[in-house]
């Protein structure tokens, strides 16, 4: 059995980069660990889904144990930083938010997370958190500095493939770079520099459940959700990562487990 742990900035980021290999791994009799960074406090909040009296904050962590259930997590584990917000709104000036928090202090309680689970493998994010997001792009180098505190042996970046998203998007035209929000310059990475590339359409069932377990964060997956399982394959099916050494190398169909 390996261990695998998988970092991650806000509940309900773990289902698309992630959710399938989670499964897969679980599947297959592996250990996964889920860590979160923050409390997720400044998600979406739409009205009539969070009961009177009941936090975001508190509604977003019995969501987050809803998905880990469906992907066969063994460990849920939320550090409870500070949400620090989208980049360029008010709350990006939280000292407290944990964007930024100097990287070492989260790195060490990842880093003990680490050790004490002897992971085989941690999965973060790339340098630009994928789109840019403050917390996003914290995770990268908080997830770097654990493991190497922790001497964790494989490391990678779970990363969007710039060029398959493209594609996708020339494909539909209802997709575009406006109603997404993303700038596909710098969104992601290009196929070239992708090292793990995981076919996951075996457990789209479990990873559209684990999308559906964040009844708040629907403006997130709605569209998503009415797709057939068949288009959910083709656009969620495949998981992409790349070695966070940066350095080329063949392409395997999974991670090292």
């Amino acid at each position: 059995m390996s261990v695998l742990v998988c970092f991650h900035a806000h509940p309900d980021d773990e289902v698309f980069g992630t959710g399938g290999v989670i499964r897969l791994a679980a599947d297959a009799g592996h250990r996964v660990v889920l860590v979160t960074a923050t409390d997720g406090a400044l998600g979406e909040d739409p009205d009539g889904v969070v009961p009177p009296g009941e936090s975001l904050v508190a509604h977003r962590r019995a969501e987050l144990e809803a998905s880990a259930q469906a992907l066969g997590v063994h460990r849920l584990v939320m550090l409870d930083y500070p949400d620090s917000g989208m980049a360029g709104t008010p709350e990006n000036a939280n000292p407290a938010a944990f964007a930024n928090l100097p990287v070492a202090q989260p790195a060490r309680r990842l880093a003990d997370i680490l050790i004490e689970e002897s992971a085989d493998v941690v999965t973060f994010y790339d340098s630009n958190g994928g789109y840019g997001h403050p917390d996003h792009v914290a995770v990268h180098h908080v997830g770097r500095a654990a493991a190497e505190l922790a001497s964790t042996p494989h490391r990678f970046e779970s990363v969007a493939n710039r060029d398959r998203v493209r594609a996708m998007m020339a494909a539909n035209p209802a997709w575009d770079e406006e109603q997404t929000g993303l700038d596909m310059d710098s969104f992601g990475v290009p196929d070239s520099e992708i090292t793990v590339e995981v076919d996951v359409s075996a457990v789209m069932e479990a990873k559209r459940a684990a999308m559906v377990a964040h009844a708040t964060q629907i403006g997130d997956f709605g569209p998503f959700l009415q797709m057939p399982i068949d288009m959910l394959r083709t656009v969620f099916g495949v998981e992409s990562f790349r070695h966070a050494d940066g350095a080329p190398r063949p392409r395997m169909t999974s991670l090292p487990l």
